[in-house]
């Protein structure tokens, strides 16, 4: 089989599912051991997190989700959550992807290991603080309307072209990080940058009509804007766009997959 090739990639990723799962554990367990809190932290901080904004945009700033939760400051906290938990999720994948080779070189130099497992690894971690994350929104919503709506069943569909889109770009990434050492500082830009240009504190309506289509390129404004339909305002999520964005997705995880196995043969030479 084509080392580089679709098929190839999907039978990496079902061969080593169980390094995937036993090392993704293992990473996020070392992330709180030790500490007083242990894995309680993964639900205090998006909490705090959440406070934060909500005093910051709708206390300081008095922002608004105007023509759809009214003046309520928690539904507005509730609403850009939604956006904050997408954002993280992204963020987290993208930022840790260029020095990821770098965190486990004995993997590289002195042990065979499926190295392109490596993103999906860092992968299981960012999901399981969108879990955590996810589960404080579920409270906020059942303390704030008493109830939850039934499509919020359809958020883990939602949520999955945009894995898929991020485990592709995740892989470019984690190739160029051995040789490009600037690129970590350059993709902690780009995620903070995409916080703001992204529907987070802000409804998507609220961009001017003739940069709509140029806000629509962004990854996450899509995903967001479906997780809220389902999660906040119950309605079915758009089928057809997650079809054709999850095409895409794939497209840019099948070009990711290639250029990282391309590039994985010289990452001795550079470590």
């Amino acid at each position: 089989m084509n080392q580089i090739s679709p098929g190839a990639m999907l039978n990496s990723l079902w061969t080593h599912r169980g390094i995937v799962w036993l090392l993704g554990k293992r990473d996020v367990q070392s992330k709180y051991k030790g500490s007083f809190a242990g894995l309680l932290w993964a639900f205090i901080n998006p909490l705090l997190m959440l406070l934060i904004y909500t005093f910051v945009f709708a206390v300081i700033f008095k922002a608004r989700w105007h023509g759809q939760i009214g003046d309520s400051r928690a539904q507005f906290a509730l609403v850009m959550f939604v956006g904050v938990i997408i954002h993280g999720l992204f963020a987290e994948m993208i930022n840790r992807a260029p020095g990821i080779i770098f965190e486990n070189t004995n993997y590289v130099t002195k042990v065979v290991f499926p190295l392109e497992t490596l993103p999906v690894i860092s992968l299981g971690s960012a999901l399981f603080h969108c879990l955590a994350s996810v589960c404080v929104l579920l409270v906020g919503l059942l303390i704030c309307n008493g109830g939850l709506h039934w499509q919020a069943v359809f958020f883990p569909l939602v949520l999955a072209p945009l894995l898929v889109m991020a485990i592709g770009i995740a892989w470019i990434l984690a190739a160029l990080g051995v040789f490009i050492r600037d690129l970590k500082q350059t993709t902690s830009f780009v995620t903070t940058a995409m916080l703001f240009l992204s529907p987070v504190f802000y409804p998507q309506s609220a961009w001017p009509e003739k940069y709509q289509q140029l806000f629509m390129l962004n990854p996450l404004t899509f995903i967001m804007e479906q997780s809220r339909q389902v999660l906040i305002w119950g309605k079915l999520p758009d089928f057809t766009g997650l079809a054709v964005y999850l095409v895409i997705a794939s497209g840019v995880a099948c070009i990711g997959f290639a250029v990282f196995q391309k590039m994985r043969k010289g990452f001795a030479d550079v470590l």
